[in-house]
């Protein structure tokens, strides 16, 4: 029950990260290129725990969702920053 319990604690965390979005398209160039590299660190360290999972807990289930969440919700979000820190880099840098 404990090895369901660290699981499902990185699932809400992720999930966590999900409902506390931020505006993007308010911030500066710099800002966002931290914000990126942050999930971009967020994402690498999940996927190390996941992996840790593997190992070392019988749940496959369980960590086959947590991936899935991880990866869908990083992807998004990184896909989002994107977007806007490239639309900010050609307005500011680019003109």
């Amino acid at each position: 029950m404990v090895e369901s319990d660290e699981i499902q604690k990185l699932i809400d965390d992720i999930s966590f990260r999900k409902s506390i979005s931020k505006d993007y398209a308010k911030m500066k160039v710099e800002e966002i290129s931290k914000e990126l590299r942050n999930i971009m660190k967020f994402e690498q360290e999940s996927f190390k725990k996941i992996e840790e999972f593997e190992k070392t807990q019988n749940n496959p289930d369980l960590i086959k969702y947590a991936k899935m969440i991880c990866k869908n919700t990083t992807e998004r979000e990184i896909t989002q920053i994107q977007e806007i820190y490239l639309k900010k880099i050609d307005e500011e840098y680019l003109k």
